[in-house]
Order: C-alpha cells, then sequence, then structure tokens
C-alpha cells in the first residue's frame, strides 16, 4: 500500500533538499525563533525543528496541511491522537530500558510487553480513527493505511504470537524454597499455602493506629533484576522450557529495530507537528485572540484583518491588550512604507507581516481573523542589531553590507523587511541612501515592509503605499499602536529627534523650572 504522510501529498514524500537544519537568521528579527521553540519545546522527542523552519514553496502542500489542521479541531480527534502519542510514548520508553537491562530473559520479557502495548495502540489508533469523521486527505490516506495494516497478515501473526506467548507465561507457577543457610531452591507450584496470607494475620496487631507517625514512603518502581532474581528466573526455565523457548524464538522473529511500522512512526512524529502548534495557540483563542486559515497566492493581492504580533502576544499574555491591526496591498502595490512615533507599534507591525507570511507558508493557521497572503520563496529583514566588538566596521558600513547581500539575493517573489536602517548617518544621507535601496526594491517587483523616520519614501510611486502609526487625537503623546493607511505627516522625524535630544515639551518645561 502507498506510504502515507500527513504533512506531504501523494505525490511529495521527501522533504525538500533545502530543509533548514537551524533556525534561519530572518525568524531571530521577526521573533519568531522563541516563539518556535515555544511550541516544540515539549516535544524534542519528535524531532520537529526541521518540520518548522522549511517554509513550503507550493500551495498544494500548504491547503493540504490546512486540511489536517482542521481536521485536528474536532476535540475528539485530538484526544485520540495525544492518546495514541502517550501511548507510544510508553512503547519508546519501555524499548529504551530493554537497552539498560542487563539478564536476556529480562530483555525478552520487557520487548514482549513493548510489542503487545504497541500492537493494542495501533489497533485502538484504528478504532477511534474509525468512529471520527475526517476530511481532510491525509487523515483519510493514513485512516485508510492504518486498517489495511491491522488486518495485515504480518500484524495479526505478530498480534497472535505475542498473546499467545503471554498467557503461556502468565500461566507459570512455582514455589521458591528458602532453606537453612539462606539456600533458595525453585520447584514446580503443587497447591502449597499462600504463607504471605498468614503472616498479614499474624502481623495485623502492629498495624498502626491513629496517633502512629506514618512511616510509608514511595518506592520507585523497578524494572530490572538482581541477580539473586535472575539466578531464580534461570530455574524457571529449567522446569518451564516450553513458554521461554517460543519467547526466544519471539524474539529473534521480531527484533528491537522491525517490529513498528515505518509509516506508524512516521505519523507519530508528523502528527505532532499540528498537535504542537494546536496546544501552542489554544492559550491565545482562550483570550480571544482570532486566528485563520489564510489564503495563500501566487499574486501580490493581500489582505490581513485583525492581525497581531504573536511573539509579542505569547511574552505578554493575560497582562495586556494585544491591539490588531490591518494591511493590504491591490493592483501594483508592492511597498509599504511605515513612519509615526518611536513606540508606536512599527515594528511590531513589521514583525506581524513576516510572522503572518511565515506561518502561512507552513500550512498553520496564523494570527489574524482574516488573511490572504503570497506565496514567497524567501524572506530578508534588516533589524539593527546590537554592535560587534569583533567587528572592525562602522554601523554605517555594516549596514550598506548586508543590505547589499539583500538585494542580491531577492527575487521578484521574496519578502524584504527592513526596520530603521541608516539611523546612524545625517537624515540627508539617509535620505539619498534609502532612496537608492527604494529604487532596487521598486526593479524588483517584490514585496516589502519599510519601517522608517524617512517620509520621502512613502512618496516614490505608486508601487509605494503608507501606513502611519497613530496617537491620540486628545494627546499626541499617547500611541494607540494602531498602524493605518495614510500620508506621512511629516512629523515622526521631528519627534524622534525632540525625544532623543530631551527636546520636547515636557522637557523643555523641567530644564526652565530647574
Amino acid at each position: 500500500m502507498e506510504f502515507p504522510s500527513v504533512l506531504w501529498p501523494r505525490q511529495i514524500l521527501k522533504m525538500p533538499n533545502e530543509t533548514f537544519q537551524k533556525s534561519p537568521d530572518f525568524l531571530v528579527d521577526l521573533r519568531l525563533e522563541r516563539v518556535i521553540k515555544a511550541i516544540i519545546g515539549s516535544k524534542r522527542e519528535y524531532n520537529l525543528d526541521p518540520f518548522y523552519y522549511t517554509p513550503l514553496r507550493d500551495v498544494e502542500t500548504i491547503y493540504y496541511r490546512q486540511e489536517v489542521m482542521k481536521d485536528l479541531e474536532n476535540d475528539e480527534l485530538l484526544s485520540h491522537i495525544q492518546n495514541f502519542a502517550e501511548k507510544m510514548l510508553v512503547v519508546h520508553r519501555y524499548m529504551k530500558m530493554i537497552e539498560e537491562l542487563d539478564y536476556e530473559y529480562n530483555k525478552k520479557g520487557w520487548f514482549l510487553e513493548a510489542v503487545l502495548m504497541y500492537c493494542k495502540t495501533v489497533n485502538d489508533l484504528a478504532f477511534d480513527l474509525n468512529g471520527c469523521e475526517l476530511k481532510s486527505r491525509g487523515m483519510l490516506n493514513f485512516r485508510d493505511y492504518v486498517n489495511a495494516y491491522i488486518h495485515s497478515e504480518e500484524f495479526q501473526e505478530m498480534i497472535h504470537k505475542a498473546t499467545k506467548i503471554k498467557e503461556a507465561l502468565s500461566k507459570i507457577k512455582y514455589c521458591v524454597i528458602i532453606g537453612h543457610g539462606g539456600k533458595v531452591s525453585v520447584k514446580r507450584y503443587s497447591g502449597e499455602s499462600d504463607y504471605s496470607i498468614d503472616l498479614e494475620k499474624t502481623f495485623s496487631k502492629f498495624e498502626y493506629g491513629e496517633r502512629c507517625e506514618d512511616y510509608i514512603f514511595e518506592m520507585r518502581e523497578r524494572y530490572g533484576m538482581s541477580h539473586v532474581e535472575a539466578k531464580i528466573l534461570e530455574f524457571v526455565i529449567r522446569l518451564y522450557p516450553e513458554p521461554f523457548n517460543m519467547l526466544k524464538r519471539f524474539c529473534e522473529t521480531y527484533t528491537y529495530d522491525n517490529f513498528m511500522d515505518e509509516a506508524i512512526l512516521t505519523f507519530e512524529r508528523e502528527i505532532q507537528f499540528y498537535v504542537a502548534y494546536l496546544e501552542f495557540i489554544s492559550s491565545f483563542k482562550r483570550s480571544g485572540l482570532p486566528f485563520c486559515y489564510p489564503e495563500v497566492a501566487d499574486d501580490k493581492f493581500l489582505n490581513v484583518h485583525d492581525g497581531f504580533d504573536m511573539a509579542l502576544a505569547y511574552s505578554s499574555l493575560g497582562q495586556k491588550k494585544i491591539v490588531l491591526n490591518d494591511f493590504f496591498l491591490k493592483d501594483s502595490e508592492r511597498i509599504i512604507v511605515v513612519t509615526g512615533p518611536n513606540q508606536g507599534g512599527k515594528t511590531t507591525f513589521a514583525r506581524m507581516f513576516g510572522q503572518i507570511h511565515y506561518f502561512a507558508s507552513l500550512g498553520l493557521p496564523v494570527s489574524a481573523r482574516k488573511a490572504r497572503v503570497f506565496l514567497f520563496d524567501r524572506i530578508f529583514t534588516h533589524f539593527e542589531r546590537e554592535e560587534d566588538i569583533q567587528n572592525l566596521r562602522s554601523k554605517l558600513e555594516d549596514d550598506l553590507i548586508r543590505i547589499h547581500g539583500i538585494l542580491n539575493a531577492a527575487s521578484s517573489k521574496s519578502i524584504i523587511i527592513l526596520n530603521e536602517i541608516f539611523s546612524s548617518t545625517t537624515l540627508h544621507d539617509g535620505i539619498v541612501l534609502s532612496k537608492k535601496i527604494m529604487e532596487r526594491i521598486l526593479e524588483l517587483d517584490c514585496l516589502c515592509v519599510w519601517v522608517t523616520f524617512i517620509d520621502e519614501l512613502s512618496k516614490m510611486g505608486d508601487k509605494v503605499v503608507s501606513m502611519v502609526g497613530t496617537v491620540d487625537y486628545r494627546d499626541p503623546t499617547v500611541r494607540t499602536f494602531r498602524i493605518v493607511r495614510k500620508p506621512a505627516n511629516g512629523l515622526a522625524y521631528a519627534i524622534s529627534l525632540a525625544e532623543k535630544y530631551d527636546l520636547t515639551y515636557e522637557k523643555i518645561k523641567e530644564r526652565v523650572k530647574k
């Protein structure tokens, strides 16, 4: 039967060769690195990093994943998947434990338990999936596969043999006789009395009363054997050789690395890509923040309603209200120039733009009420960084080298996000350099968000639109953190300079009083 995947359509069975092995640099600027670490942090055993660091390049796979995610929004199905994951972790824990055991039949016994747990887990999963209404191609394909698998001759034979051996072993009864000098012998059980019952009766008068101090404590569960227990087991095997011969043959047929089906193991890992994200965003949803399944297209008509910065929301959830923002691009519009007062939400807006596009490219819901986004090839960011004392270049030189690399690597399908570049130079030089870069971006015809204090950039043609961080109309010093479409008002640079050099009205008043 064809190998199923809940991440990739049937014709795409391998991840792209350019799979990221580590967090891309732009995720640091977008503050998504810490968000992704939080998403996958509790599921390290599944190695989800490559899935979260590999943006998709085709719309079909994006919608394929959206279908699976919509299925998993069914609480009943999600609960079944979480139960499956918990049971499979027990199987893996058994297998890891076996590696640490010393005695042969102790290992074989736990291997039998691992096989039985695996078979029960897969059977339960098939039963649960058959009871759920599935709509996604990924989940339907997997359900068909798991149903065929549990009814296959190989699976039925394995579970039949394991069950038969377990029953045979459970019927073994023996007596351990401890003689003088600590000599231990083992014989078949012949109906002898159980002395533990008599012992309990004898010592019952020493049970704790209500006023006695309780010395009961939990003992750590042991899975291994002492050398004495191993010797007793050796005697038991001599008394009942056939069940243990069956166990030995079973372990020769089904080895530690081949008894679990590859497709089941792949599903176990891949499905956690969705579960991790759903568990992460559940707290956002409970607080009233919106998420949606975006429309992803090859054209550059964008429309996002009530979007927000996930990194900011994650760090301040429950502490302060998150402001939602909109943006759209139509016709020939490609570049959003964002101006406005400092600390007014401009950088947050730019990060939101990148975050929404990135998570959309993974096939996941995005942080907005409604979204239509572009299928990009790469995201490039240029945010201010702390100066590196090992780097002998000036800040301006470093800015120029970084932006030069971006412009050389970007294509018409790229997204460029620039935040306050050339802040270390004069206004005149900043305008000249910024206009040159803007001309190059316009030639590329790529999407761009540019946060700047230079209003002139917002007036460089029909491809450029202006958005401005707004303030309270009653008090211009109060930021609303709303970014709206309107012409740059020419005050952003003046205000930022006044704040930088303590020349605001309030600061001047303070100095006059002194």
